[in-house]
């Protein structure tokens, strides 16, 4: 597999950023959802779903391996001309957005509970969260797949 080529050429330096940005991503998406307990945020009576620290664990893992996807290898020159159009990146800025919607308390949603109004979140927006975390894993597992295939694909040799 091209992935686990790719991974197995990381340095040390790249495996200890993907490591600090999974506990970033985690505590981006886990504080404000509450689904890490602190003093600043609440679930306004709503419980953290069992299937959502998982959810939680595992876009923090799959974000920390995208981001150091993007991090120079050794004193390669990467200059990309198409870096606005990098399709991984896009669905994994989703996949990471939909995974924050997917933990998150339904009636703590402004947008949903303006949408919707509170008892449709909890009616409507509330069953869905599970699927939007399993899209969100999907999408982030996805861009990480593309942009390992692109290490070895396209490899960026250092000078």
């Amino acid at each position: 597999m091209p992935e686990l080529k790719a991974l197995k050429g990381w340095t040390r330096a790249r495996w200890q950023f993907a490591a600090v940005m999974a506990v970033v991503s985690a505590l981006a998406i886990g504080l404000p959802t509450d689904v890490i307990p602190n003093p600043v945020f609440g679930r306004q009576g709503t419980p953290v779903e069992p299937w959502a620290v998982p959810v939680l664990v595992i876009t923090a893992v799959l974000s920390g391996l995208l981001f150091a996807t993007y991090m120079r290898a050794g004193d390669a020159d990467e200059t990309d001309a198409n870096e606005s159009l990098d399709r991984p990146s896009r669905f994994g800025s989703l996949g990471g957005l939909l995974s924050f919607f997917a933990v998150g308390c339904p009636i703590c949603n402004k947008v949903v509970v303006v949408a919707l109004g509170t008892s449709g979140a909890l009616t409507w927006f509330a069953p869905v969260q599970p699927y939007l975390g399993v899209l969100a894993l999907g999408l982030l597992a996805w861009a990480l797949r593309v942009r390992l295939r692109g290490e070895v694909a396209c490899p960026v040799v250092a000078r």
